[in-house]
C-alpha cells in the first residue's frame, strides 16, 4: 500500500515532521496572522499520507491520474504550503515567507488556480469535504466510462484532512451521507480530532460520537489514539484503503503540539504563538530558537524524493496511456479531448430552434429538450438535481443513474442542495467532466456558499435553477424567488442568465457550455412562455452579448428609428414588454424592447455596443422584472422607472399573481406612457404584505 522509496529506518521522521511544524510556525509569526495550531498537531498524519501513500508529481501538478488531496480544514493552509514546498512543487521558500501578503502564492486559505498543487479552494468549513466527495464521484464516473480490462487508465484516490469544524457544518453531513450511500471507496479523510475549536473546547458545542454517526452513513471508520504514532497511522490508512466504503480515520492530535503554554488550547488555534512561545516551542523540539525558516538538508532530501517518484508515476501512466491508445484509439482521443477542455466538433449543430408562432413552452421544457441534444453531443455533461429532476427536467434520458452499483450520468443528490453544490465544484475541480446541478431558484440560497466558491475558483459549473419567479404559482412565497436575481448578480464572476423565451433558453445553454472560466446560472420558468418574434434569428448572438434589441422603434412606415422609450425586460416578463410595445406603437410612441438576459455579459461588451442597445440620448426607460428593483437603476438611468416586486409573493395561480401584481402588457404600456410624461414613480411595485385585501395592488403612475 505504501509508495515510500528506500528503507524507512534511514529517515529521521521526527526531523521531517518538525520541519513542517516550524515552517508553519514561522510563516504565521512573520505574517502576524494565521492558524499555527492545526499544522503543528496534524503534521505527523499529513507526513505519513504525503510520503507513504499520496500518488502525486510535484513537477507535473496537473498530471491527470494523480491522487487528489483536499485540505478541508483550510485554516491550516501553512500545513499544505509547507508540504508543497518541501516535496518540490513550484512554491519557493520566499513565498512561504510572504504568507498572507498581497500578491503572494500563499494566501490565508489555499486557492485553486493560484498555488501549484492546490486541488481545491478551501476555508469555509465543510466545503472541502463536499468537494472531495465530488472528486471521488468524478473518478468513478470516468473510470467506468474509459476503463477497459487491463487498461485501468483512470484509477486514483481522493484524500483529505478535515477538522471538528468541518464535521459540524451541515454541508459535510449532507455530503458524508451521500458518499456513504454511493459507497465511494476511493475516498479517505483523516479527521484532526484535537477537541479544540476557535472559541474553546469542542465539548462546549459538541458531544456526539462522530464515528458512530459516520458508521450510520455507511462509512468505514477507524480511530488512532496517538497522533504522533506514525506506524499506527500508516496501518490505519493501509487497512482503510482495502475497504470498499469511504473511510474516516479519527486521529487524536494535540493542537499546537509542542508549544509549552498553548498546546491543547484554543490559544494555539487562530493567532500567532507570539515570539516568546515560538522560541519556547523550538526549544521543546530541540531546534535553534534564534533561526527561522530552517529546512535541514536531510529533511529536504527526504521530502524531495517525491520529485523523482512523481516523475516515475506520471511517466508510467503516460506509457500505459499509449498502450491504451493503441488498443482503444477512439476512447483515448476522447479522454484527451476532455482533459484538454476542448469541445467536440459540431457539438451545437443540432440544438433546437423554435419558430415564431410555435406553441408556448416553459423555458425549463426548452432546457430539457436542449439538454437531450447536448447529452448526446457533449458526453462530459454530468449532473443532476436535488430530488427535483421531474420539476427541473434535468435527466439525460437513457444515460443511466449514478449509484453504488452503476456509474451513469444522472446524479441523484437527494434533498441536499448544499452538498450538491459542493460536490458539483469537486467534479469541476477534478476535470474531464462538465458538471451541472439543479434545484428551484429559491433554494439556491441553500447552496450559495458553494456557488460563491465556484465563482471565486473560476470553476465551470452550470446551475439549472427552475421555478424562477412568482410565476411558479400556488406553492406560494416560501418558494417564490424575489431578491435572488439581485443577490446572484452581485456575485463576482457568476453569469446569471434569465432567458425570456425558448430560443433564448437554448442560447443560454450554448453560452453555458462554451464558458470555461467560471459558473453559469440558468434561471428558468415553470410556466409556459410564447416564442417571441425575432428570437429564432437574434437570440444566439444577442444572449451571448447579454442584452440585445429584440424589437426596435419604428415610424409609421415600419422603418427603424431612434426610440422615444426603451422597455428592458428579462425572463417571463419579456413577452409583456413586447405586448406593451405593440400598444404603444399603435399610439405612434416609438418604443424599443431590449432583452437583457445576462447583465454580466452586457457589462463586458464594448461601450460602443452598449450605447447602440441603450443609446445615452434616450433617457426614458422602463425595466420590467418580477423581482426586487435593486440594480436596475444603472440601466434605466435618472429619468427611468422600474416595475418590480419589493415584497414577498403570494399563493395563487400564476396568472392571478401577475395580474394582481401589475405584470400585464396593458399595465406596462400604461407605465411607459407615464415614464414619457414624467409622471411615473421611480419604483412601481405591489404593496407590502400587510396591506389589506382589496387595496390597490400596484402603485399608480
Amino acid at each position: 500500500m505504501t509508495i515510500t522509496a528506500g528503507p524507512a529506518a534511514r529517515v529521521d521522521h521526527r526531523l521531517a515532521i518538525d520541519t513542517i511544524r516550524t515552517l508553519s510556525i514561522d510563516a504565521v509569526q512573520q505574517a502576524n496572522s494565521g492558524h499555527p495550531g492545526a499544522p503543528m498537531g496534524a503534521a505527523p498524519m499529513a507526513y505519513v499520507l504525503w510520503t507513504r501513500f499520496l500518488r502525486h508529481s510535484p513537477t507535473q501538478p496537473d498530471w491527470f491520474d494523480r491522487d487528489r488531496f483536499v485540505l478541508s480544514a483550510g485554516h491550516a493552509s501553512m500545513l499544505l504550503y509547507s508540504l508543497l514546498h518541501l516535496t518540490g512543487y513550484d512554491l519557493s521558500l520566499d513565498e512561504l515567507k510572504r504568507f498572507r501578503q498581497f500578491g503572494s502564492l500563499t494566501p490565508g486559505h489555499s486557492e485553486y488556480g493560484l498555488t501549484p498543487g492546490v486541488d481545491a479552494t478551501t476555508g469555509p468549513l465543510g466545503q472541502g469535504f463536499a468537494n472531495a466527495v465530488g472528486m471521488a464521484i468524478a473518478e468513478r464516473r470516468l473510470a467506468a466510462e474509459f476503463g477497459r480490462p487491463g487498461h485501468e487508465i483512470v484509477d486514483h484516490r481522493t484524500f483529505g484532512i478535515c477538522s471538528d469544524g468541518d464535521l459540524q457544518e451541515g454541508i459535510a453531513s449532507e455530503a458524508a451521507s451521500l458518499a456513504g450511500h454511493l459507497r465511494l471507496g476511493k475516498l479517505l479523510f483523516l479527521y484532526d480530532d484535537n477537541h479544540v475549536q476557535l472559541d474553546g473546547p469542542t465539548s462546549w458545542a459538541w458531544s456526539e460520537d462522530v464515528l458512530r454517526r459516520f458508521d450510520a452513513y455507511g462509512w468505514d471508520t477507524r480511530r488512532v489514539e496517538d497522533g504522533n504514532d506514525l506506524d499506527t497511522i500508516e496501518g490505519a490508512i493501509g487497512s482503510a484503503l482495502e475497504d470498499p466504503r469511504p473511510s474516516l480515520i479519527a486521529v487524536r492530535t494535540v493542537i499546537g503540539y509542542g508549544a509549552p503554554n498553548k498546546a491543547g488550547t484554543q490559544k494555539a488555534h487562530g493567532s500567532p504563538l507570539g515570539p516568546d512561545e515560538v522560541r519556547a516551542t523550538k526549544e521543546a523540539y530541540g531546534w535553534d530558537p534564534d533561526q527561522s525558516f530552517v529546512i535541514p538538508d536531510a529533511a529536504l532530501a527526504h521530502f524531495r524524493d517525491a520529485v523523482d517518484r512523481g516523475r516515475e508515476l506520471a511517466a508510467d501512466w503516460e506509457q500505459r496511456f499509449e498502450a491504451y491508445a493503441e488498443a482503444f484509439p477512439d476512447e483515448a482521443a476522447e479522454l484527451r479531448r476532455r482533459i484538454d477542455g476542448r469541445l467536440p466538433g459540431g457539438w451545437d449543430s443540432q440544438l433546437p430552434r423554435y419558430e415564431d408562432g410555435a406553441e408556448p413552452l416553459a423555458t425549463r421544457n426548452a432546457s430539457q429538450e436542449t439538454l437531450q441534444v447536448l447529452g448526446r453531443a457533449v458526453p462530459e455533461l454530468f449532473g443532476g438535481a436535488a430530488d427535483l429532476s421531474e420539476s427541473n427536467l434535468t435527466d439525460i434520458k437513457g444515460a443511466g443513474d449514478f449509484s453504488a452499483d452503476e456509474a451513469g450520468r444522472n446524479l441523484r443528490f437527494g434533498v441536499r442542495e448544499h452538498a450538491m453544490g459542493g460536490a458539483g465544484n469537486g467534479i469541476g475541480y477534478h476535470g474531464a467532466l462538465m458538471p451541472y446541478v439543479a434545484t428551484f431558484l429559491n433554494f439556491s440560497d441553500y447552496m450559495r456558499g458553494s456557488v460563491r466558491l465556484a465563482a471565486l475558483s473560476r470553476l465551470h459549473v452550470i446551475y439549472v435553477w427552475t421555478h424562477d419567479s412568482v410565476g411558479l404559482g400556488e406553492d406560494g412565497p416560501t418558494h417564490q424567488p424575489i431578491e435572488h436575481y439581485a443577490a446572484l448578480r452581485a456575485m463576482p464572476n457568476l453569469w446569471f442568465m434569465r432567458p425570456g423565451d425558448p430560443n433564448e433558453a437554448v442560447a443560454a445553454w450554448r453560452l453555458a457550455i462554451e464558458r470555461r472560466d467560471g459558473p453559469v446560472a440558468l434561471a428558468l420558468t415553470r410556466q409556459k412562455l410564447p416564442v417571441l418574434a425575432g428570437t429564432a434569428e437574434l437570440a444566439r448572438d444577442g444572449v451571448s452579448r447579454g442584452a440585445y434589441i429584440l424589437a426596435d422603434a419604428t415610424d409609421e412606415d415600419g422603418n427603424a428609428v431612434q426610440p422615444d422609450l426603451i422597455l428592458l425586460a428579462t425572463g417571463s416578463e419579456l413577452h409583456l414588454a413586447m405586448a406593451a410595445r405593440d400598444s404603444l406603437l399603435a399610439e405612434a410612441i416609438r418604443t424599443r424592447v431590449v432583452s437583457m438576459p445576462c447583465w454580466e455579459r452586457f457589462e463586458a461588451q464594448p461601450v460602443e455596443y452598449r450605447d447602440v442597445v441603450l443609446p445615452p440620448g434616450c433617457t426614458k426607460r422602463l425595466s420590467i422584472e418580477a423581482g426586487v428593483s435593486q440594480g436596475w437603476d444603472r440601466w434605466v438611468g435618472s429619468e427611468g422607472s422600474m416595475l418590480a416586486i419589493e415584497r414577498f409573493g403570494a399563493s395563487a395561480p400564476a396568472k392571478d399573481i401577475f395580474e394582481r401584481f401589475g405584470f400585464t402588457g396593458g399595465h406596462v404600456a400604461e407605465l411607459g406612457r407615464a415614464v414619457l410624461t414624467g409622471r411615473a414613480e421611480r419604483v412601481i411595485s405591489p404593496p407590502p404584505d400587510h396591506v389589506a385585501p382589496g387595496d390597490p395592488v400596484a402603485s399608480e403612475a
